[in-house]
């Protein structure tokens, strides 16, 4: 039997059409990763085609991996020819070849957002542009979405017409540009708009491209943009051997410049184009994906599909309104406690889902309190901590001296004397000769009124020459170590707050982690190790990349963080008018943006395997003022036969809008229950927690100097321990976290 045998028949003709373009439009949970693979195997293994000839572009790291790492499993030798990975790694990777075309050097930095905003504020300051007024995060908004539609800075001045406010950016942008360029850097935009510039000013590169690519993957089509769509399409223009997958019901992008009408006109732009739709769902009961389809059958903008399973039919969807968001945390803080405590599920299986990031503060106190293992998707990235950031920028300035915002980060970086004026007088400098600052560090004795300043500006220059001609000869790892212990960059974290010291050093540790774990995988395939790989890693890396799949806590996260994941239990929050969908959205009556709302919501119910919850609060806390909400209109558009709300309602076939407005009487009886519900599960949790924490002999197996351990905190040594009545307020000193109170009831530690 072949493997090809195991695929449905839509599955099987989406993997066989392997000519012309081709549009897979895959539901939720479709297998639409499982066809991509199949068909790459199939290109390779039925029709000869040779690996170095495929393609196939991913959203996130994490996927490329998967990706690859499937086609291994099934093909075998030849499949790391294959070019798998982002929009934005495969521009760095064309652009570290040919970008000397476009007047850049080859050794060219990417600029994160804290890059770009340092950068935009220098902008703002060098045009006498009002900040108060205009926003940096605003300007390079609005450059990023020019970006995105490939608008280049003489186009958006000409289209700015009489604006004032617009005439600003357009100024901002001009100038913006010019010192990127000037830094020999790049934005994350950049790499793509200077790709397509690449292929558009020079047709000798994109057909050497065009040939190499002869046939084309796209998944998550529905998520680009204008100028990754115009990759895509020069890239396959040759051959037009382009398959796209997608699914235009999980556009949720819209805010950063995903075009949904790149997956609904794909017809149009290719008239030879084969349709396939997945409409199979293998992931989630009929009850839930019933509800899904309800709910987007409310769009108009769309492609008429429809998901079905022959899974079981399932748990009705659960329905909980609560009278504000304390209640509705406490609900599912101790609605996880009982099941996993019951043995009916794992912290892992549940995930908590939610409109925007502030909604994630209730669920960890209430998380913290019961000792419930979480895990915050979206909250501070890795790379974005302080002692991260400052030892990345000395790596880019040994890398590449004309990164100058790198440079300012760690001139006085450890302190070393090196003041405001004469770093001011360098950047003017600088700015008056049109030289790059490390070059004018590098001549400091030639600028005026320096002063006593030069010999440690001097001696600093005089430090990164050295780690340059050391990069040469060490390992990458070798050289991190080299830089922090030259710079005495521990020792000046340590002198800077004791309490912090240890998790940073945490953090710089982890770091050279991260470096060892590049080289190994560079030896792996035969790779050559170089600062500059390294650094486009780190720079390309996706904050969901991070999440460990085999370790036991309840994630949390926003509903635009779960796209692409799974999970056996998930919990909706804050299913409300003026919450989801927003406020704006909800003031705006613009039916483009209710229906991208619409879309997040059917992309947080198909999250969901076995087991889905949705709750609301009549009030809510918001900037400090109490809202009063009604329940969200998306909720009520699933049927009320397939909910469970702890009160039978009378009626056949109904949906939660003819009775939540209009029957008053019921709609308490129901939120009586759910209150019910809730209080026999917070509380049980709790009540056990607190046996535990003062046992009958009235003594902790734990004393003062012991080692214990916290689910959260890890392992720490116990300071103190007071005796207040019915608890005992611990104190710890945990290695990771600094001291932490706590009361030994909620906080469960056990002795090492």
């Amino acid at each position: 039997m072949s493997i090809y045998d195991t695929l449905n028949p839509e599955q099987k003709e989406a993997v066989l059409q392997t000519e012309g373009p081709v549009l897979i439009l895959a539901g939720a949970g479709s297998g639409k990763t499982r066809v991509l693979t199949h068909r790459i195997a199939y290109l390779i293994d039925e029709k000869g085609i040779n690996p170095w000839n495929i393609m196939a572009i991913t959203f996130t790291n994490k996927a490329a991996g998967e990706m690859r790492e499937r086609v291994d499993k099934i093909v075998g030798f030849g499949s790391e020819s294959i070019w798998v990975s982002t929009f934005h790694s495969s521009c760095v990777r064309i652009l570290r070849r040919y970008i000397d075309r476009l007047g850049y050097e080859n050794n060219f930095t990417i600029y994160d957002t804290d890059d770009q905003k340092s950068l935009m504020k220098e902008v703002c300051k060098k045009l006498n542009i009002d900040t108060k007024i205009y926003k940096e995060r605003a300007i390079l908004g609005a450059i990023s979405s020019a970006k995105d539609n490939l608008v280049g800075p003489e186009e958006y001045e000409k289209s700015v017409m009489d604006d004032y406010g617009r005439k600003k950016i357009a100024m901002a942008y001009t100038e913006y540009q010019k010192e990127l360029k000037k830094n020999n850097a790049l934005d994350f935009d950049d790499l793509i708009v200077k790709t397509v510039e690449l292929f558009q000013s020079c047709p000798d590169v994109l057909d050497s491209y065009q040939e190499r690519f002869k046939y084309i993957m796209v998944d998550e089509y529905q998520d680009t943009n204008t100028a990754q769509f115009k990759f895509v399409s020069l890239l396959a223009g040759k051959y037009q051997n382009l398959c796209v997958v997608g699914d235009d019901d999980q556009s949720i992008y819209k805010f950063r410049g995903a075009n949904i009408g790149n997956i609904l006109g794909f017809e149009k732009v290719f008239p030879r184009a084969k349709v396939i739709k997945l409409e199979q769902n293998y992931r989630s009961t009929k009850t839930i994906l019933e509800a899904a389809n309800q709910v987007i059958h409310n769009n108009i903008g769309r492609k008429a599909k429809t998901l079905w399973t022959d899974n079981e039919i399932g748990e009705p969807v659960h329905y909980r309104q609560f009278m504000n968001g304390y209640e509705e945390a406490e609900y599912i803080a101790g609605d996880i406690s009982k099941r996993v405590r019951e043995g009916e599920c794992e912290y892992k299986d549940c995930a908590i889902l939610y409109r925007t990031n502030a909604q994630s503060r209730m669920f960890e106190e209430k998380f913290l309190m019961a000792n419930i293992p979480y895990r915050l998707v979206g909250g501070v990235n890795f790379y974005a901590r302080k002692e991260i950031k400052d030892l990345l920028a000395y790596l880019k300035t040994v890398d590449n001296g004309q990164d100058d915002l790198a440079v300012r980060r760690i001139i006085n970086v450890p302190k070393r004397g090196i003041g405001l004026t004469s770093i001011n007088r360098v950047q003017e400098y600088a700015a008056m000769h049109e030289k790059g600052f490390y070059e004018c560090l590098k001549g400091a004795d030639l600028i005026p009124d320096i002063g006593r300043g030069v010999s440690k500006l001097e001696s600093f220059v005089a430090l990164i020459e050295h780690f340059k001609v050391d990069a040469k000869e060490l390992t990458l790892h070798e050289l991190m170590q080299e830089i922090i212990d030259e710079t005495g960059y521990i020792e000046s974290i340590q002198a800077e707050s004791e309490i912090e010291a240890q998790a940073r050093i945490e953090n710089i540790d982890e770091l050279l982690n991260k470096v060892v774990a590049y080289e190994e995988v560079c030896e792996e395939h035969d790779e050559p190790v170089t600062l500059s790989g390294f650094l486009e890693e780190v720079a390309l890396v996706a904050d969901i990349d991070n999440l460990d799949e085999n370790s036991d806590y309840v994630v949390l996260m926003t509903l635009h963080s779960a796209k692409g994941l799974e999970f056996p239990r998930v919990y909706l929050a804050g299913m409300e008018d003026g919450l989801f969908p927003s406020y704006m959205t909800v003031t705006a009556d613009d039916p483009d943006e209710l229906e991208e709302e619409r879309r997040l919501c059917y992309v947080g119910i198909t999250r969901a395997q076995s087991e889905l919850t949705m709750t609301c609060a009549r009030r809510r806390m918001v900037r400090g003022e109490t809202q009063y909400n009604k329940m969200s209109r998306f909720l009520k558009e699933v049927p009320l036969e397939l909910i469970s709300t702890g009160n039978k309602f009378s009626g056949n076939g109904k949906s939660l809008t003819d009775h939540a407005d209009h029957e008053e009487p019921e709609r308490k009886t129901d939120y009586q229950m759910a209150r019910q519900a809730f209080k026999t599960k917070a509380f049980a949790a709790v009540q056990q927690g607190k046996s535990f924490g003062k046992p009958a002999g009235g003594k902790l197996e734990y004393g003062v100097g012991d080692r214990v351990r916290h689910i959260k905190f890890g392992e720490g040594t116990v300071l103190s321990i007071v005796e207040g009545g019915r608890d005992y307020e611990v104190t710890v000193n945990f290695d990771g976290h600094g001291t932490k109170k706590m009361f030994a009831a909620f906080a469960k530690l056990q002795k090492i």
